[in-house]
């Protein structure tokens, strides 16, 4: 095995075309390749972005395990029930109650997130041993890269969004001084200039280590379905914002003569909630229930988190955008789409139910297609 694993990566710089034959031939002799998958806990939409590549990463014969904890091991978990969590703390980054509040409560935690990078480089040690992992895929977890192995790090975001430029320029100094301790840095999106996250992942100057554009990744494809629902509403991200939004949308939507789908993005959790009779309430939905759900709704309102978009733009339903009070990316990406005639965008506290719902069910968005990831082109990503 160790034979392979450096042979292969030898051959990556002088003799590619040979490369891929000893890597033919490692499958043709069944030789295991064990891969960590490891999201972020900023919300679910990592850990649900990481889903389709880690049906690819199966299809490819690899030996997957998976690193999470609470509501993303509890998601990973209910998709991939066969695969082993392996037990890995999150950064439980926390929000501000007010949009002025996020920067100071961020910078507040700056501390102890560079303790728990510095932790991941050392749980990373001991799982390579005890697992035999040949490749890490680490969806924006920075500490988790390794010179014994191949280190892919997965993010849309190597722009940094920051009211100033040279504050941004700052930020994606210290951000590329973490990805170029990898070997490979994916991108889920399109390459050039017809793409969905804009300059988030097209900074003016790339990481060192190479960069490939993935496309868009979704777990969700197409298909005929009745509708059921007006509006199918999706809350995530950190507390306290999303209690916060929930309280504001059910208050305002309980006189509206509609059929609502409310999916709290709760996963694992058993609470209810007492609402009026037309609107549905779930915690959670597993990846093809949730699909389903979206197809089966005339519109969608949902937070701006670059997964949740690539999701909608992948079904092709019109959405209103409620991004995070604070969370420069969210209202950067909202902003975008809405300038495009894409999605429209409205800020959490103009929030007007009433107005703004029927905005959305007269909005027309334009048509606007981009590549999705490929599977049977994983080979060609991978840094082995």
């Amino acid at each position: 095995m160790v034979y392979f694993q450096l042979h292969i990566r030898f051959l990556k710089y002088y003799n590619p075309n040979q490369r891929y034959r000893l890597i033919q031939l490692q499958d043709k002799f069944n030789i295991q390749k064990n891969i960590l998958v490891a999201p972020l806990d900023w919300g679910l939409g990592h850990a649900t972005r990481c889903i389709p590549i880690i049906r690819a990463l199966i299809a490819n014969g690899f030996s997957v395990f998976l690193a999470a904890e609470g509501a993303q091991a509890h998601l990973l978990q209910t998709e991939f029930p066969g695969l082993m969590i392996l037990p890995l703390g999150g950064y439980h980054v926390r929000y501000g109650r007010k949009r002025w509040q996020l920067p100071w409560v961020l910078l507040a935690q700056l501390p102890r997130l560079l303790f728990v990078i510095k932790q991941e480089r050392t749980w990373l040690e001991q799982i390579i041993k005890a697992h035999n992992i040949q490749v890490v895929l680490s969806d924006n977890r920075y500490g988790l890269s390794n010179q014994k192995v191949s280190c892919i790090f997965l993010t849309h975001q190597l722009t940094i969004k920051a009211p100033f430029r040279w504050l941004e320029k700052i930020l994606r100094n210290i951000q590329y001084r973490y990805i170029n301790r990898f070997h490979a840095c994916w991108v889920p999106d399109a390459g050039g200039d017809q793409n969905l996250a804009g300059d988030l992942s097209h900074p003016p100057v790339l990481p060192k280590i190479p960069v490939s554009y993935l496309g868009l990744l979704s777990r969700f494809c197409i298909e005929n379905t009745n509708i059921q629902y007006d509006y199918c509403i999706l809350l995530s991200g950190p507390e306290p914002q999303r209690s916060l939004l929930e309280e504001k949308i059910i208050d305002g939507i309980k006189k509206i003569d509609k059929r609502f789908l409310l999916v709290r993005g709760k996963p694992g959790n058993e609470e209810t909630i007492n609402v009026e009779k037309h609107i549905v309430v779930k915690n959670h939905l597993n990846g093809t229930e949730l699909g389903m759900a979206i197809l089966q709704s005339n519109a969608v309102i949902c937070r701006s988190g670059y997964t949740t978009l690539m999701e909608i733009s992948a079904l092709g339903k019109k959405a209103l955008l409620i991004p995070t009070p604070g969370q420069t990316e969210q209202e950067y990406l909202a902003k975008k789409m809405d300038a495009q005639k894409l999605c429209l965008y409205v800020k959490q506290e103009e929030l007007d139910c009433n107005r703004h719902f029927s905005l959305l069910d007269k909005f027309e968005p334009v048509a606007f297609h981009l590549p999705v990831f490929d599977k049977t082109k994983l080979s060609d990503f991978l840094p082995l």
